[in-house]
Protein backbone atom coordinates (compact mmCIF):
# COMPACT_ATOMS: atom_id res chain seq x y z
CA UNK A 1 0.00 0.00 0.00
CA UNK A 2 1.51 3.30 -1.07
CA UNK A 3 0.39 6.56 0.51
CA UNK A 4 2.32 9.59 -0.69
CA UNK A 5 -0.73 11.80 -0.17
CA UNK A 6 -4.06 11.60 1.59
CA UNK A 7 -6.49 9.01 0.23
CA UNK A 8 -9.97 8.15 1.48
CA UNK A 9 -11.75 4.82 1.13
CA UNK A 10 -15.32 3.76 1.89
CA UNK A 11 -14.22 0.46 3.42
CA UNK A 12 -11.22 -1.65 4.37
CA UNK A 13 -9.43 -3.56 1.64
CA UNK A 14 -6.96 -6.44 1.88
CA UNK A 15 -3.95 -4.07 2.01
CA UNK A 16 -5.51 -2.16 4.92
CA UNK A 17 -6.28 -5.37 6.83
CA UNK A 18 -2.74 -6.65 6.26
CA UNK A 19 -1.23 -3.37 7.47
CA UNK A 20 -3.43 -3.36 10.59
CA UNK A 21 -2.47 -6.95 11.43
CA UNK A 22 1.24 -6.04 11.43
CA UNK A 23 0.98 -3.07 13.82
CA UNK A 24 1.82 -3.68 17.50
CA UNK A 25 0.16 -0.47 18.70
CA UNK A 26 -2.82 1.70 17.78
CA UNK A 27 -4.27 4.93 19.11
CA UNK A 28 -7.90 5.64 20.02
CA UNK A 29 -9.37 9.16 20.07
CA UNK A 30 -12.84 10.15 21.27
CA UNK A 31 -14.58 13.33 22.39
CA UNK A 32 -17.92 14.47 23.76
CA UNK A 33 -19.42 17.92 24.23
CA UNK A 34 -18.09 19.62 27.34
CA UNK A 35 -15.52 16.90 28.01
CA UNK A 36 -11.81 16.54 27.43
CA UNK A 37 -10.59 14.90 24.26
CA UNK A 38 -9.41 11.40 25.09
CA UNK A 39 -6.44 9.86 23.28
CA UNK A 40 -5.22 6.43 24.37
CA UNK A 41 -2.47 4.11 23.10
CA UNK A 42 -3.41 0.44 22.90
CA UNK A 43 -1.34 -2.69 22.47
CA UNK A 44 -1.59 -6.38 23.23
CA UNK A 45 -3.30 -8.59 20.64
CA UNK A 46 -6.62 -6.79 20.99
CA UNK A 47 -7.68 -5.37 17.60
CA UNK A 48 -9.73 -7.19 14.95
CA UNK A 49 -11.25 -6.36 11.59
CA UNK A 50 -14.80 -7.71 11.78
CA UNK A 51 -15.82 -6.87 8.21
CA UNK A 52 -15.13 -4.42 5.40
CA UNK A 53 -16.83 -1.63 7.34
CA UNK A 54 -16.53 -2.82 10.94
CA UNK A 55 -13.67 -3.25 13.41
CA UNK A 56 -13.39 -3.82 17.13
CA UNK A 57 -11.00 -4.06 19.99
CA UNK A 58 -10.96 -5.86 23.30
CA UNK A 59 -10.66 -3.39 26.17
CA UNK A 60 -9.00 -4.33 29.45
CA UNK A 61 -9.71 -2.47 32.67
CA UNK A 62 -7.32 0.40 33.29
CA UNK A 63 -7.12 3.78 34.93
CA UNK A 64 -10.33 5.12 33.42
CA UNK A 65 -13.13 4.40 30.98
CA UNK A 66 -13.29 7.61 28.96
CA UNK A 67 -13.80 5.88 25.61
CA UNK A 68 -16.94 4.20 26.93
CA UNK A 69 -18.32 7.50 28.30
CA UNK A 70 -17.58 9.40 25.09
CA UNK A 71 -19.10 6.76 22.85
CA UNK A 72 -22.26 6.66 24.98
CA UNK A 73 -22.53 10.46 24.80
CA UNK A 74 -21.41 11.12 21.23
CA UNK A 75 -20.47 7.93 19.38
CA UNK A 76 -17.60 9.35 17.31
CA UNK A 77 -14.25 7.57 17.37
CA UNK A 78 -11.02 7.63 15.40
CA UNK A 79 -8.49 4.79 15.41
CA UNK A 80 -4.98 5.49 14.13
CA UNK A 81 -2.26 3.04 13.15
CA UNK A 82 1.19 4.21 12.05
CA UNK A 83 4.11 2.28 10.68
CA UNK A 84 7.34 2.54 12.63
CA UNK A 85 9.14 0.63 9.86
CA UNK A 86 9.01 0.83 6.08
CA UNK A 87 7.07 1.73 4.12
CA UNK A 88 5.97 4.82 6.03
CA UNK A 89 2.19 4.94 6.38
CA UNK A 90 -0.57 6.26 8.64
CA UNK A 91 -4.00 4.63 8.54
CA UNK A 92 -6.99 6.26 10.24
CA UNK A 93 -10.37 4.67 10.77
CA UNK A 94 -13.26 7.10 11.32
CA UNK A 95 -16.54 5.81 12.65
CA UNK A 96 -19.11 5.44 15.35
CA UNK A 97 -18.58 3.04 18.21
CA UNK A 98 -20.45 1.23 20.92
CA UNK A 99 -19.36 -0.67 24.01
CA UNK A 100 -20.40 -4.31 24.31
CA UNK A 101 -20.02 -5.50 27.92
CA UNK A 102 -19.85 -9.10 29.19
CA UNK A 103 -23.45 -8.85 30.46
CA UNK A 104 -24.75 -7.91 26.98
CA UNK A 105 -26.44 -10.64 24.91
CA UNK A 106 -24.07 -10.21 21.93
CA UNK A 107 -20.85 -10.33 23.97
CA UNK A 108 -20.22 -14.10 23.88
CA UNK A 109 -20.53 -14.36 20.10
CA UNK A 110 -18.45 -11.23 19.51
CA UNK A 111 -15.77 -12.36 21.99
CA UNK A 112 -15.03 -15.43 19.84
CA UNK A 113 -12.97 -13.16 17.55
CA UNK A 114 -10.67 -12.03 20.38
CA UNK A 115 -8.13 -13.60 22.74
CA UNK A 116 -9.40 -14.52 26.20
CA UNK A 117 -7.50 -12.09 28.40
CA UNK A 118 -7.79 -11.50 32.13
CA UNK A 119 -9.21 -8.07 32.84
CA UNK A 120 -11.50 -7.94 29.83
CA UNK A 121 -13.95 -5.14 30.52
CA UNK A 122 -15.71 -4.69 27.18
CA UNK A 123 -15.35 -4.87 23.43
CA UNK A 124 -15.65 -1.68 21.44
CA UNK A 125 -17.31 -2.21 18.06
CA UNK A 126 -16.78 0.52 15.47
CA UNK A 127 -18.88 0.91 12.33
CA UNK A 128 -16.67 2.72 9.84
CA UNK A 129 -17.65 5.92 8.03
CA UNK A 130 -14.34 6.16 6.18
CA UNK A 131 -10.77 4.94 6.00
CA UNK A 132 -7.88 7.34 5.36
CA UNK A 133 -4.25 6.75 4.49
CA UNK A 134 -1.47 9.31 4.48
CA UNK A 135 2.31 9.29 4.10
CA UNK A 136 3.62 8.96 7.66
CA UNK A 137 6.97 10.40 6.61
CA UNK A 138 7.31 12.26 9.93
CA UNK A 139 6.90 9.11 12.06
CA UNK A 140 10.25 7.84 13.39
CA UNK A 141 11.67 4.37 12.78
CA UNK A 142 11.32 2.29 15.93
CA UNK A 143 11.63 -1.37 16.76
CA UNK A 144 9.34 -3.32 19.05
CA UNK A 145 11.37 -4.83 21.86
CA UNK A 146 8.53 -6.75 23.51
CA UNK A 147 4.90 -6.51 24.56
CA UNK A 148 4.35 -5.41 28.15
CA UNK A 149 2.73 -8.16 30.19
CA UNK A 150 2.08 -6.07 33.31
CA UNK A 151 -1.63 -5.32 32.71
CA UNK A 152 -2.56 -8.93 31.92
CA UNK A 153 -0.57 -10.20 34.94
CA UNK A 154 -2.23 -7.60 37.18
CA UNK A 155 -5.71 -8.67 36.13
CA UNK A 156 -4.87 -12.38 36.39
CA UNK A 157 -4.14 -11.85 40.10
CA UNK A 158 -7.32 -9.91 40.86
CA UNK A 159 -10.26 -11.34 42.73
CA UNK A 160 -13.23 -11.21 40.28
CA UNK A 161 -15.72 -10.10 42.96
CA UNK A 162 -13.42 -7.28 44.09
CA UNK A 163 -12.92 -6.20 40.48
CA UNK A 164 -16.67 -6.02 39.83
CA UNK A 165 -17.20 -4.12 43.11
CA UNK A 166 -14.58 -1.57 42.05
CA UNK A 167 -16.17 -1.28 38.60
CA UNK A 168 -19.57 -0.62 40.20
CA UNK A 169 -18.09 2.40 41.99
CA UNK A 170 -16.89 3.90 38.71
CA UNK A 171 -20.12 5.06 37.11
CA UNK A 172 -18.83 8.33 35.63
CA UNK A 173 -15.90 9.51 33.56
CA UNK A 174 -13.35 12.06 34.77
CA UNK A 175 -15.65 14.75 33.33
CA UNK A 176 -18.77 13.32 34.98
CA UNK A 177 -20.24 11.56 31.93
CA UNK A 178 -22.12 8.35 32.73
CA UNK A 179 -20.50 4.94 32.26
CA UNK A 180 -22.38 1.66 32.19
CA UNK A 181 -20.32 -0.52 34.56
CA UNK A 182 -19.40 -4.12 33.94
CA UNK A 183 -21.56 -6.35 36.14
CA UNK A 184 -20.34 -9.85 35.21
CA UNK A 185 -17.02 -11.39 34.28
CA UNK A 186 -16.59 -12.86 30.79
CA UNK A 187 -17.63 -16.50 30.66
CA UNK A 188 -14.25 -18.08 29.90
Amino acid sequence: MKASGVQFFDSLDDDHRSFIARQPVFFVATAAAGARINLSPKGIDSFRTLGDRQVGYLDLGGSGNETHAHLAADGRITIMFCAFDNPALILRLYGRGTAVLPQDPTFATLAEAFPRLPGTRQIFVIDLDSVQTSCGWGVPHMTLEAERTTLVKYHAQQDPAARLAKAAERSTSIDGLPIRPQTVMPDW
